[in-house]
């Protein structure tokens, strides 16, 4: 239910109605999205079978329902929510390992029997990638102060258990990560110098 701005001084409205049309329709993106990666988890926690998985779903999909709530507040009232936004931490280690092996084609599944924990780990990590740039361009358009800082607070947040979910995988040879052949790597990591000061940039 949408209610008109009360009376005013100036160009001063209620800081419930201090959002701009383009954050509004972002946010509302952003909360919609939640939704549906919250909703996902519920339909695909009973056919994990790892339970290291498991534990990762769980412990994220709770971590997203607060920030889902906190952000929803922030978006619905433009005050300070319950308490700030929260930090993730994963808990694994974060090594990778490097390198292609041949296997079979990647292509959509064709019945709902071939859902497995590759399958349900490799939507975790698509809803959590869509998340990062989803909040990222919603906070680059707020104007709403609380709201921004509730967003981009949050994106760190997207990235971290993307990462955790793309180490998940890794580790399990499910998740590729190519590089370069060494020549080529030291080309490309040398190809960029400390920069100095432009001489008409102030001290």
């Amino acid at each position: 239910m949408f209610t008109q701005p009360s009376e005013s001084q100036g160009n001063q409205q209620p800081i419930s109605m201090n959002h701009g049309a383009h954050e509004v329709m972002d946010v509302h993106e952003v909360l919609s999205a939640c939704i549906g990666a919250l909703n996902q988890c519920v339909l695909m926690r009973n056919q994990i079978q790892d339970p290291e998985l498991l534990g990762i779903l769980d412990r994220q999909y709770a971590f997203m329902l607060d920030e889902y709530n906190i952000t929803a507040e922030a978006y619905k009232t433009g005050h300070d929510p319950k308490h700030p936004t929260k930090t993730y931490n994963m808990q694994m280690g974060n090594d990778v390992k490097y390198g292609l092996s041949a296997g079979e084609p990647k292509k959509p599944i064709q019945s709902p029997n071939e859902v497995d924990d590759e399958i349900i780990a490799g939507a975790l990590l698509s809803m959590h990638k869509t998340s990062a740039v989803g909040k990222t361009q919603a906070a680059l358009e707020s104007t709403n102060p609380v709201v921004r800082r509730v967003l981009q607070d949050s994106v760190p947040n997207s990235v971290e258990m993307a990462y955790e979910i793309s180490l998940y995988l890794n580790k399990r040879g499910m998740y590729q990560v190519p590089q370069l052949a060494q020549p080529d790597m030291n080309i490309m990591l040398n190809a960029y110098g400390q920069a100095g000061k432009a001489k008409n940039m102030p001290n």
